[in-house]
C-alpha cells in the first residue's frame, strides 16, 4: 500500500505497528513507568482552543520562519531520536534528506546510527547536532568540534537523562539493542519478514558516532539502559552547559527544561534556545506536558530565548496552538519515526507535507497570513474541573 493512503500521524502509526516486529514497535511507541506523560503530552493539546478571526484578505499564507538562525519553510524541526536504524534500513540520511526537501530542520541524536559525517555528506538541508555529556568528557567536545567541522548550524544539549527512565514496557517487551533473535521474540520477527530480511541483510546497529571508544555497547553486549547509566554524567551542572556554549559559538539549544527558573538560567548562560521537553514521556513519568509550560516560560522570559515544544505534536493544530501560546517553533520525533517505519523516505516525505498543509490551511482557517501573526489572542484553554470548583 501505498503512503499515499496515510492522512494523519495516527494512519502512519498504526502501518508502522505492521511493519514492525512488536519489541522494536514498543521501544518506539512506549514511555516511563505508567506512561501518563507518554498520553498526557498529547492529550494536553485538546485542553486549547483556538479562536479564529473572520474577514480578513487570506489569499496568501507564509509559514517560513527563523529558528536557531535558521530559515525555515515552516517552524517545524526533527527531533533527536536515537537508532534510526532500528526502524527502517535506510536510517538517518532518509530523514534528512526528507526535511531538507521540505525546508526543515533535521536534528542528529548522539545515539545514531549514522555519524555526524555521513549524515552531513547525505543532506545539504540545515541541521542541528544533539549531544549527551557522557562521562568522558573528551567525548563531548570532540562531539563539538566534529559537528562544527561538518557544517551543523545548530548544537542541542540534552540534559533530562542523567539516568535511564523506567521503560517498562520494553521489559514486557523483550527489545534488545542489537536486536536479536531469541525464542521469545521469534514469532514476532517472522510474522515481519521484510523488516527482518533487511536486519540479516543490512544490520548496522551501532552507535556510528561512538565507534573507536571503547564502549561495549558498540559491540553489542549492552542494552539501551545500562548505557545510559554506565556512561552518561550524573554531575553535570550550568557550568557544563556554559563551557559547551562557549566551545560550541553558535546557535545552542538545551533540550528537556520546562520550568520558568531553568529557562532563566539557559538566557543567563548564554542559551538561544530551549526546547521544552519531558523526552516524550520516556523519562520522568508525571512531568507536564511541554505545552502547558510554553505560557509560563514565556512570561517569564520575555524574548531572551527561542522556544521549541518537544512532544504531543501530531497535527497543524498543535503548531498553531504551541505558537499562540508563546512558542517559535515545535519538534517532534515519533511521528516522523512511524512514517519511516511505514514506508523509508517517502513515508517521511508523505508526513511532512502532511504537517505543512495542515498548517497552512489552519492558518488561513484562523485568520493568520503569517507566523508573525499567530499570537495568544487566538487561544483560549478550556475552563477545567477544578477552576470551575475554584470559581
Amino acid at each position: 500500500m501505498s503512503v499515499n493512503a496515510c492522512h494523519s500521524v495516527e494512519d502512519f502509526r498504526k502501518r508502522a505497528k505492521r511493519a514492525l516486529p512488536a519489541p522494536i514497535y514498543h521501544y518506539l511507541a512506549g514511555g516511563a513507568d505508567g506512561e501518563w506523560s507518554l498520553s498526557n503530552n498529547e492529550e494536553a493539546f485538546a485542553l486549547y482552543q483556538l479562536l479564529p478571526e473572520y474577514l480578513k484578505n487570506i489569499s496568501e499564507i507564509s509559514t517560513r520562519t527563523q529558528v536557531l538562525g535558521a530559515e525555515l519553510e515552516a517552524p517545524i524541526i526533527l527531533s533527536p531520536t536515537g537508532m534510526s536504524r532500528l526502524f527502517h534500513h535506510h536510517k538517518e540520511p532518509a530523514v534528512a534528506r526528507a526535511a531538507a526537501k521540505a525546508g526543515l530542520m533535521y536534528s542528529l541524536s548522539t545515539m545514531a546510527t549514522t555519524s555526524i559525517e555521513d549524515v552531513a555528506k547525505a543532506s545539504t538541508g540545515c541541521k542541528m547536532f544533539q549531544i549527551y555529556i557522557h562521562k568522558d568528557r573528551s567525548l563531548t567536545k570532540e562531539f563539538v568540534d566534529r559537528a562544527k567541522a561538518s557544517g551543523y548550524q545548530a548544537l542541542c544539549l540534552t540534559v533530562d537523562t542523567p539516568l535511564a527512565g523506567n521503560r517498562e514496557r520494553d521489559r514486557r517487551s523483550g527489545f534488545e539493542m542489537p536486536p536479536r533473535l531469541t525464542l521469545g521474540s521469534l514469532a514476532s520477527f517472522l510474522g515481519h519478514p521484510g523488516w527482518t530480511l533487511n536486519f540479516l541483510l543490512q544490520p548496522g546497529f551501532g552507535l556510528a558516532n561512538l565507534v573507536g571508544h571503547g564502549d561495549a555497547f558498540v559491540g553489542g553486549t549492552m542494552g539501551v539502559i545500562d548505557y545510559v547509566n554506565d556512561q552518561f554524567d550524573r554531575t553535570v551542572t550550568w557550568d557544563d552547559a556554559a563551557m559547551i556554549i562557549e566551545r560550541w559559538g553558535g546557535p545552542f539549544a538545551i533540550k528537556g527544561l520546562q520550568t520558568p527558573d531553568d529557562a532563566e538560567r539557559a538566557a543567563d548562560i548564554g542559551a538561544s534556545a530551549i526546547m521544552i521537553s519531558n523526552h516524550g514521556g520516556r523519562q520522568l513519568d508525571f512531568a507536564p506536558a511541554p505545552i502547558d509550560c510554553v505560557r509560563p516560560i514565556r512570561d517569564r522570559i520575555g524574548d531572551a530565548l527561542e522556544l521549541v515544544v518537544d512532544g504531543g505534536v501530531r497535527r497543524g493544530t498543535d503548531i498553531v496552538k504551541a505558537l499562540a501560546l508563546g512558542a517559535n517553533a515545535v519538534s517532534f520525533g515519533r511521528p516522523y519515526l512511524f512514517a519511516l517505519a511505514a514506508g523509508g523516505e517517502a513515508g517521511v516525505d508523505r508526513l511532512l507535507a502532511i504537517m505543512k498543509e495542515e498548517l497552512t490551511r489552519n492558518m488561513a482557517l484562523l485568520g493568520t497570513r503569517s507566523v508573525d501573526e499567530i499570537s495568544e489572542r487566538h487561544s483560549m484553554r478550556v475552563l477545567g474541573v477544578d477552576q470551575a470548583v475554584e470559581e
